[in-house]
């Protein structure tokens, strides 16, 4: 099995969140990932979004891994492979009653998202 690193936890809520953070391709608002070091980001999905509901409606861990398809191989793959932007692929898979995403970034993390104390713990 390969390594993983955690990345964060992705909490759905139906509290309004920051347009700052607004992924307009996949219709969604994202929050709070950059504003402590523990990597929890609350999620608000516009009323179209096409995402599974289970994304919509059920928190889920976030880790980094080297190779995405490795990763995602034999498993049950539920959305994805995907780049929700430039320089990282991710999929969300089902594990039992977990929901889990992975990441697979082509560069460091900072270059893709930068933020000045993210990565800085």
């Amino acid at each position: 099995m390969q390594k993983m690193r955690f990345h964060h936890v992705g909490i759905p809520t139906d509290r309004k969140l920051p347009d700052a953070d607004y992924n307009a391709s996949l219709k969604i608002h994202g929050a709070g990932y950059f504003d402590t070091p523990y990597g929890i980001e609350w999620h608000n999905f516009d009323h179209d979004n096409p995402l599974p509901e289970i994304i919509k409606s059920t928190p889920h861990v976030g880790f980094v891994v080297d190779s995405l398809i490795d990763a995602i191989k034999g498993k049950e793959v539920i959305w994805g492979p995907t780049s929700p932007a430039e320089g990282v692929m991710i999929a969300f898979i089902v594990d039992g009653d977990a929901l889990i995403e992975f990441l697979q970034f082509d560069r460091p993390e900072q270059e893709v998202w930068p933020h000045p104390t993210k990565f800085q713990i």
